[in-house]
């Protein structure tokens, strides 16, 4: 027979235990979420600027991202136009090193040698030797898929689950390699629009995964580049915006290379008609983007992945709409052109942060590399900022290099008369937005004291620009003339080194120019 003492003893050890395997089982599933690898969602968007308030139409996207993580208000491209600057952000490299210097398969877009050499190396393959799970849907570069870049059946390595768009961005009437097998797409809404199918495909991937592994999501919308097509239920939103009238709208712009000396001023009525009908169809398509992102973030939330994962929002390239009398596009180095969004949230950063740090494209694929734990490969042109992100003591670049190849069109449908001489992206008034010789190179430095950009042009004049960002940054005087000599050197040389370095000889550090002005 056993006593009450005895039993009440042999209760309490058993409670006792049931307590300590609770208590070690809770600190072992801390331990191993702590530990885990983040996971990462990188949202690329079309075109979309900053300098004509590219945000705006996107309050999900704010508060979802911006507003409980960072802001970046200096981020830019490392050329203003779709494939060389996502050859960037695939590599980390800067367009001299990877080589695509425009939207052809002979500019090197996704061409047979670019699938040989720079797309081996892309980030997704590192993320992969990482042990994260890849999903990529939407715009990959302009010529992927196409016959003569391998047909859809080209699968970029580093990918596990690949939804990728053949050729340039569509909404409707568009084919998918759904890894490595065509599906073709109509014009149905519901079946079709495409920023809603690579919304529902990033859910069905994340609805595949049971925490074994990290992932990666790339989701690469059509949004906001022509042809603007919104879904339906967005049609009558924005109607009675227009686009801003900036200090550099509808001006002539005065000691400035060629092709913008040879608009019109002032634009006529049915350019600004068409700027104004463009500007709100961009914002329309955004709309889908951020319901996707809502959709994602709560997804994520549900999964009970949120905190362990970092969203990036950023974009290809900037856009101009009626900027010193341009009707509509990119390709120029002003910075309605170069610069674009770039929001962050994730562990350890802080909310409705923000960072003036010049930051560029070719820094993300060393970032995603970084929060994986891996070293970063020296050969990126770029540098990881995860420590910024985290808030700590950084001293980042205060240097950016932009590059740019001119095209031209032997046939010029809206004005026949400019066929075959040199120029392209012309509007029925004869406005021309490139040439062959649009060519240039920039760098566009930027301290707390000191903001300059310096920009050599490869045409017959061999022009240059120069402005003081700090001063002027609407970019409305050439300063190239009446700058000090010592400056303008310092300059000249800064844009020389950069055009030829390579991985950590793109990292070295300018020389402070105070005091040269």
């Amino acid at each position: 027979m056993v006593d009450a003492a005895g039993c009440q003893l042999r209760r309490c050890s058993k409670m006792s235990s049931i307590v300590l395997y609770a208590l070690l089982f809770f600190t072992l599933s801390v331990t191993v979420s702590q530990s885990k690898q983040p996971n990462i969602v990188f949202v690329l968007t079309d075109d979309q600027d900053v300098a004509l308030f590219g945000y705006s139409p996107m309050p999900k996207a704010k508060a979802l991202i911006g507003d409980v993580g960072k802001t970046f208000t200096n981020m830019f491209v490392s050329s203003p136009l779709c494939c060389p600057s996502r050859s960037s952000i695939l590599t980390g490299k800067y367009v001299h090193n990877h080589l695509a210097s425009n939207n052809s398969l002979t500019g090197n877009c996704s061409s047979p040698s670019w699938q040989k050499g720079p797309e081996q190396e892309a980030f997704p393959v590192y993320l992969k030797k990482s042990g994260y799970k890849t999903f990529f849907s939407g715009k990959y570069l302009n010529q992927y898929g196409q016959p003569g870049a391998g047909g859809v059946e080209h699968i970029p390595p580093g990918w596990d689950d690949w939804h990728g768009l053949v050729g340039n961005s569509r909404y409707y009437n568009y084919s998918l390699s759904v890894n490595g097998k065509e599906e073709k797409h109509g014009d149905d809404y519901k079946s079709d629009y495409l920023t809603d199918i690579i919304h529902r495909r990033a859910l069905d991937f994340l609805n595949k995964q049971n925490g074994d592994s990290p992932f990666f999501l790339m989701l690469s919308t059509p949004a906001c580049h022509e042809p603007f097509d919104s879904a339906p239920q967005f049609l009558k939103n924005f109607t009675g915006d227009k686009a801003p009238r900036t200090k550099h709208f509808n001006i002539h712009g005065t000691d400035k290379h060629w092709l913008i000396e040879q608009t019109i001023t002032p634009m006529p009525n049915d350019t600004i008609t068409m700027i104004d009908d463009y500007f709100r169809s961009r914002w329309r398509t955004l709309l889908s983007v951020d319901d996707m992102i809502e959709g994602v973030v709560n997804k994520l939330k549900a999964m009970g992945e949120l905190d362990n994962t970092y969203i990036f929002f950023s974009s290809d390239n900037g856009y101009h709409l009626g900027q010193f009398s341009l009707p509509y596009d990119k390709r120029q180095l002003y910075d309605f052109d170069i610069r674009v969004p770039l929001m962050v949230r994730g562990p350890n950063i802080t909310a409705n942060s923000t960072s003036q740090e010049s930051i560029m494209n070719i820094d993300l694929a060393p970032t995603f590399v970084d929060i994986t734990g891996q070293k970063v490969p020296p050969d990126f042109d770029g540098a990881s900022f995860l420590g910024l992100l985290g808030g700590q003591p950084h001293e980042f670049r205060a240097t950016v290099l932009v590059e740019y190849h001119g095209e031209h069109s032997k046939k010029v449908p809206r004005c026949p008369k400019l066929s075959n001489r040199g120029v392209s992206n012309c509007d029925a008034h004869c406005v021309c937005e490139d040439a062959w010789n649009n060519t240039y190179g920039c760098i566009r430095y930027e301290t707390q004291k000191e903001s300059y950009k310096y920009c050599a042009l490869q045409d017959h004049a061999n022009f240059v620009e120069v402005y003081d960002m700090k001063n002027d940054p609407y970019e409305l005087k050439n300063i190239a003339k009446t700058a000090p000599p010592e400056l303008l050197t310092k300059l000249s040389e800064e844009l020389a080194n950069l055009s030829l370095c390579s991985g950590a000889t793109c990292h070295k550090k300018m020389r402070s120019l105070e005091g040269l002005n």
